[in-house]
């Protein structure tokens, strides 16, 4: 028995254009001490070879007429190299978008018992690499797949997933030179060093979200004004809270409650989608996350905090599918004439509610942008993710 096991360098989340490391190591187990006096050439287990790919997996619903010409040729699918018979993407259900070319680790490779042998795999995203993405009509799937055979032995598969993230909307040609840096600053780091180690998207996108710009936005409906509203910036990370405040003085219509949702909105593109007799809207998709609900009859300011999970997908756009994120409210207001007030009541006495309240219901939807966090393990050379199969 051979253990193989496959450590990924710095951690499971990599951007498009980034290097991704792989440490495979392959280890002989010692053997048992009452058979320690076979000889070494009946022990010694070899490994005829292996290799190791990239492959991004593209799944989409029945509905989904999938393009061809966004899949990989059939060669790179179900041949892979020329110098070997891995296949790493032929078992597998969806379409394969993304698939790098396959690096031979080693051939014919004997190990003792107690020995072990480590292989480094780095290979580089593509720049337009899509993101990792698990949506209802479509998902972005990716894997380091290690393949390896012993002498008369089946082909076994090692499967390491991994997460891409993509900073989308970003203009090209920006710098980390022409842009303020706005990250905290350290006095004990040397200052020749922190650029050479900075990242340019990384900095770009630090700049981008923590600039705040409050923007203020009146809502009404057909009976005049309902609230104010204030968002004090419009880029946000994953992991951040979105706030906001609703300022109810000097309105005209009359707001019971409000409920405000943190949606995602998934649109594929309409020429991939199946036709069919019957109107439908196959090809969009909202989720709804975080949710904030509150009764504010009679009050004259409230606030707004929802967390935007650390699991999610940031905004992105291909050929096949575009992900948005908005904030969608629904407001209850009351159809009471302007200026008149709910049960008003005298001062020193208690108010009570109404029985009935003549209303009515709006909605609106505030477009926001979500981009990737920095990820804290990024730069730890500690930080890795293990998988270990035995073959």
């Amino acid at each position: 028995m051979i253990e193989v096991s496959a450590k990924l360098i710095g951690g499971p989340i990599f951007m498009p254009g980034s290097k991704v490391g792989c440490c495979i190591t392959f280890t002989h187990p010692p053997m048992p001490s009452d058979t320690r006096s076979q000889s070494n050439s009946d022990v010694l287990e070899n490994l005829a070879w292996a290799s190791v790919q990239i492959n991004c997996l593209c799944l989409t619903n029945d509905n989904i007429n999938f393009p061809s010409d966004m899949c990989v040729t059939k060669d790179e699918k179900f041949l892979g190299n020329s110098e070997t018979s891995f296949a790493p993407c032929l078992t597998d259900n969806g379409h394969v978008v993304l698939s790098t070319k396959p690096k031979i680790l080693f051939c014919d490779v004997g190990l003792s018992p107690g020995e072990n042998k480590s292989y480094l795999y780095s290979e580089t995203l593509p720049n337009d690499a899509p993101p990792s993405y698990k949506g209802h009509l479509v998902k972005y799937a990716y894997k380091i797949t290690v393949g390896m055979q012993r002498l008369n032995s089946p082909i076994k598969l090692l499967r390491v997933p991994i997460r891409v993230v993509a900073i989308h909307g970003l203009t090209e040609g920006v710098t980390c030179e022409n842009s303020i840096d706005l990250s905290p600053s350290n006095p004990f780091l040397d200052s020749q060093y922190k650029h050479e180690e900075c990242d340019m998207a990384l900095q770009i996108l630090q700049n981008i979200t923590a600039k705040r710009s409050p923007n203020f936005y009146n809502i009404t409906n057909s009976g005049g004004k309902v609230a104010r509203f204030c968002l004090f910036k419009q880029a946000y990370r994953l992991g951040e809270d979105i706030v906001g405040t609703f300022d109810f003085e000097q309105t005209d219509v009359s707001c019971i409650e409000f409920t405000v949702s943190l949606q995602c909105e998934e649109a594929v593109n309409k020429d991939f989608v199946a036709v069919s007799p019957r109107p439908r809207k196959d090809n969009v998709s909202i989720v709804s996350y975080n949710t904030q609900h509150q009764f504010c009859a009679n009050t004259l300011k409230s606030f707004l905090q929802l967390a935007i999970p650390l699991n999610v997908t940031p905004a992105f756009s291909t050929l096949l599918v575009c992900v948005k994120w908005r904030l969608h409210f629904e407001f209850v207001t009351s159809t009471k004439t302007s200026g008149e007030k709910l049960n008003e009541t005298k001062e020193g006495t208690c108010w009570t509610g109404p029985e009935n309240i003549d209303i009515e219901t709006m909605v609106w939807d505030l477009p926001i942008q979500i981009y990737p966090s920095v990820p804290s393990i990024a730069n730890d050379p500690h930080a890795q993710t293990r998988v270990t199969i035995a073959i």
